[in-house]
């Protein structure tokens, strides 16, 4: 039996994820935190709110930073000054360059003119494409593979690396495919930060102490699994429609764990707009499975 809270629309918690932001500038906004007041699994909750909003969460605060201060313009008659430094902003004109960014207009203007404003949810139009999505039941796996940590553009050395280690030790017959996992949402923290692991799921035989490699395991389970062809450049649109369409109109509840992609053909022998990848997103099990 679901939960009262996996049973609310993912637009309704996003929208109390939104007031919570509003009401708690100041306070606690770690990705964790959030994680728990949209009643998403931190592995997921922000390229949710991504795809459905068009904006990352830092995106988001700002932009509700600026609404509070143009609100605060219209109902107060303190110094621009005073209400720059109080939403973050350490001069009168960082402050102006922000707000005309968002609201098209300069604060002084936006005083005079005196409308107040609210902070409403954001609705990304996507992309109209469709991307063949199945539900399968996936066996647990076995993963080796190099850590990364940076932007995610700059994750190829670490796949160059893996297959070098592999190539060199003739182990390619004990692999089974090659994965990427990608632990944290683009936008979510400094590129710099983000972590995913190249890696390969691994057969018997496949050595288990190899210098340079990390093993960790992969849980079996509800998948649903969706099939891109094209660049890998073009898989952002595609994560964009999984997570800001089909999630939200499936009624299914992604699982506390990173999403998967599994690589289906080889780069070095298939056109860049004829690669398949797998993306798969790990689903919470149901009762009556």
């Amino acid at each position: 039996m679901p939960s009262a809270d996996q049973q609310q629309s993912i637009e309704a918690r996003l929208l109390r994820l939104l007031a919570y932001i509003h009401d708690n500038l100041d306070g606690d906004l770690s990705l964790d935190r959030l994680a728990e007041v949209a009643c998403l699994s931190r592995f997921h909750w922000h390229r949710v709110f991504r795809a459905m909003t068009g904006e990352t969460l830092a995106d988001a605060i700002r932009r509700i930073r600026l609404i509070r201060a143009a609100n605060a313009l219209v109902l107060e008659t303190a110094p621009m000054a005073e209400i720059a430094a109080r939403y973050g902003y350490p001069n009168v004109a960082s402050f102006s360059r922000a707000f005309s960014a968002v609201h098209g207009t300069s604060p002084g203007a936006f005083r005079a003119r005196g409308v107040q404003l609210a902070a409403a949810l954001r609705r990304n139009p996507g992309d109209n494409r469709m991307y063949p999505v199945t539900l399968e039941t996936l066996p647990a796996a076995r993963a080796a593979g190099v850590l990364h940590v940076g932007p995610y553009a700059e994750v190829g050395r670490a796949f160059q690396q893996l297959g070098g280690l592999i190539a060199a030790r003739g182990l390619f017959p004990h692999v089974q495919a090659m994965i990427g996992v990608y632990h944290d949402a683009p936008g979510s923290k400094p590129d710099a930060e983000l972590r995913a692991h190249a890696a390969v799921i691994i057969a018997d035989g496949f050595p288990t102490d190899i210098a340079g490699l990390e093993y960790f395991d992969l849980a079996g389970g509800r998948y649903a699994v969706m099939t891109h062809q094209g660049p890998p450049a073009t898989l952002a649109v595609a994560y964009e429609w999984l997570y800001g369409q089909w999630l939200p109109q499936s009624g299914e509840e992604p699982r506390d764990a990173p999403p998967i992609e599994v690589y289906l053909t080889d780069p070095r022998v298939t056109p860049m707009d004829q690669a398949r990848t797998e993306v798969r997103l790990p689903l919470v099990s149901r009762a009556d499975e």
